[in-house]
């Protein structure tokens, strides 16, 4: 009897203590291509401001967009922030952008409320790009004759006029390397439309889209190509899918230099802005499954300069082995990007010691295809990861330019006489250890690289750097095998993450020993995906740029928890010394 009750008690007491049931489900929306804004980890955003707070001091100032600091006790300080920004730091920008909320329309940021605007994709109209017109109003400028076509339609320009809404006139042209081009043209060369300079897609990352309509360089609400940077010409952002991308415009240069502005009409904003398929991608992977197990014969070459970090002036290049690379880690960018877009683009010069690696089959008259990436640290040597050592193929590396392949004058290459990887490398499921490697490369009397402007070398390390510190990763995030990739250089900030934070049982449960670390933003999203394996982690101490890591590993790409992982240098420095030194 007993029996009996005690199992009727149970019996009630399931039924009567609320249960919760988790449905798992995916909204998918197929009127809009804007991202869905997510909403932070404050434990992670917490302890980020934790290791990022200043010793109590407003000097320099840790508020962003304009924000005003205060202080506030020994260590604490309060930002006073201007509308409509928010946040610790006033680093967050009102999430107005979610999906669906532009139709078939990009959304951009506006200064006053509602702080966004609809920009249709024709035949789309405004205001929330949900319903469409064909040529009803005319889209096409210029007397442009719309034609139907289906649903969307076709402009027919008149002669000397071109673009999708006939909006780039016979005039439209640029001069030297377009700095000074304010013409309309909205397409790169592969025929993507250009996304506005204040894209929610770009700007949301922190920078403020509040600021000006029309900049000196020609920025502004607009999607018309510009050169903001010292490129070689106009060039523009675009999206694939949820990467943001850049490339070249399809605009014309002036046959005739005249000095005055390349084009004699004032431009005109497009009344669509067409924005390429979302696509789903996945993330290349950011080491070869298959690693390699030795390494290429020593070659006797002459010797090579010594390479301590110094923060002396740089010294004017010469053509003496003795002159060139007397100084390291300091940039001459030939025009600083900075406060444009938070890093998305590399000015020229501003990462002189990046270098692509390059194999093809050994003994094959295949082209060479990029593989990893790199950083220069001495005339005729490259720091490289481990893993991207291969076997049985012939090495180059190519420095000084922006763009793979792109033959610009700049560029320099040069061939890999020797690769030496770390002799206690080692590779198991879970992590990739003492993941480091050095290339030797050919050249004359100990001069291989040419000091130039945009070909210099990174320092290396003193020491051990601060938790929290901001670094900054490289590389072109493009491979054989990747779908999609930049053949432009891209740039991104990453933090320091605290070694047994890291290694603490949510994120890599004690999987990294002293031969690596851990950095990039626990809430996801920016990692060295954006980057290449063997690329360069660069951070800014005492006046000069170390390279304090190499990109190595990591649990896939910009997931939360999961922050990159790299080789750290500081651990090797004894070990690459003594093989330059040693070296025949």
């Amino acid at each position: 009897m007993n029996l009996k009750l005690l199992f009727f008690c149970l019996v009630l007491a399931v039924l009567l203590i609320p249960t919760e049931v988790y449905i798992f489900f995916e909204i998918i929306d197929a009127g809009g291509d804007d991202d869905d804004d997510e909403e932070d980890d404050h434990g992670a955003i917490d302890w980020l401001s934790e290791i990022q707070e200043p010793d109590g001091q407003c000097n320099p100032n840790p508020c962003h967009n304009n924000g005003e600091c205060r202080e506030k006790g020994k260590r604490k300080f309060k930002c006073d922030c201007p509308k409509p920004f928010k946040g610790k730091r006033c680093e967050k920008a009102p999430r107005v952008c979610r999906r669906g909320r532009c139709g078939r329309g990009e959304c951009v940021l506006t200064s006053t409320l509602p702080f966004y605007e609809c920009k249709c994709m024709a035949p789309f109209q405004p205001p929330h790009c949900r319903h469409y017109s064909t040529c009803e109003p005319n889209p096409c400028r210029n007397g442009g004759t719309c034609v139907q076509d289906g649903n969307d339609f076709n402009c027919v320009c008149p002669d000397g006029y071109r673009g999708r809404f006939c909006h780039v006139g016979p005039n439209d042209c640029f001069v030297d390397d377009g700095e000074s081009y304010r013409g309309n043209v909205s397409e790169t060369d592969d025929g993507d439309e250009c996304l506005y300079w204040n894209s929610h897609f770009i700007v949301e990352s922190g920078i403020d889209p509040f600021d000006s309509d029309e900049e000196q360089d020609g920025l502004g609400h607009h999607n018309f190509c510009r050169n903001p940077d010292g490129e070689s010409m106009p060039w523009c952002f675009i999206r694939r899918g949820r990467q943001l991308l850049w490339d070249y415009c399809d605009v014309t240069e002036c046959p005739v230099p005249t000095g005055e502005t390349p084009t004699s009409e004032a431009p005109t904003e497009p009344p669509t802005a067409t924005l390429p398929p979302v696509e789903k991608t996945t993330a290349p992977s950011k080491f070869s499954t298959t690693m390699p197990t030795d390494v290429s014969t020593p070659v006797s070459t002459a010797d090579v300069p010594t390479i301590a970090p110094t923060a002396d002036v740089p010294t004017t290049p010469g053509t003496n082995a003795t002159q060139q690379f007397r100084t390291c880690g300091l940039p001459q960018p030939r025009k600083s990007i900075t406060r444009i877009y938070g890093g998305l683009k590399v000015s020229p010069g501003a990462i002189p010691w990046q270098v692509s690696l390059q194999v093809r089959p050994s003994q094959s008259s295949r082209p060479f295809a990029h593989s990893c990436g790199g950083v220069l640290i001495a005339s005729c040597w490259v720091l490289t990861a481990g893993h991207c050592i291969e076997p049985n193929k012939d090495m180059q590396v190519e420095m000084g330019s922006l763009s793979l392949n792109s033959g610009d004058p700049s560029t320099q290459v040069l061939d890999v006489e020797q690769a030496i990887r770390h002799e206690s490398y080692r590779e198991t499921p879970s992590a990739v250890f003492n993941d480091i490697a050095l290339l030797k490369l050919r050249g004359n009397n100990g001069v291989c690289a040419n000091e130039t402007q945009f070909v210099k070398t990174a320092c290396l390390p003193n020491g051990q750097l601060p938790d929290g510190m901001e670094c900054k990763i490289s590389g072109w995030g493009a491979t054989e095998n990747s779908k999609y990739g930049s053949n432009h250089l891209l740039e991104a900030n990453v933090l320091l993450i605290n070694q047994e934070k890291c290694n603490g049982h949510k994120i890599y449960a004690n999987g990294l020993d002293n031969s690596m670390f851990c950095a990039g933003h626990l809430q996801g999203g920016v990692d060295s995906c954006q980057g290449d394996s063997g690329g360069p982690l660069t951070c800014q101490n005492n006046g000069t740029h170390v390279v304090y890591g190499l990109v190595s590993w990591g649990d896939q790409c910009g997931k939360k928890n999961k922050p990159g992982v790299y080789a750290r240098v500081t651990n090797f420095l004894d070990w690459i010394n003594s093989k330059i030194q040693t070296s025949p």
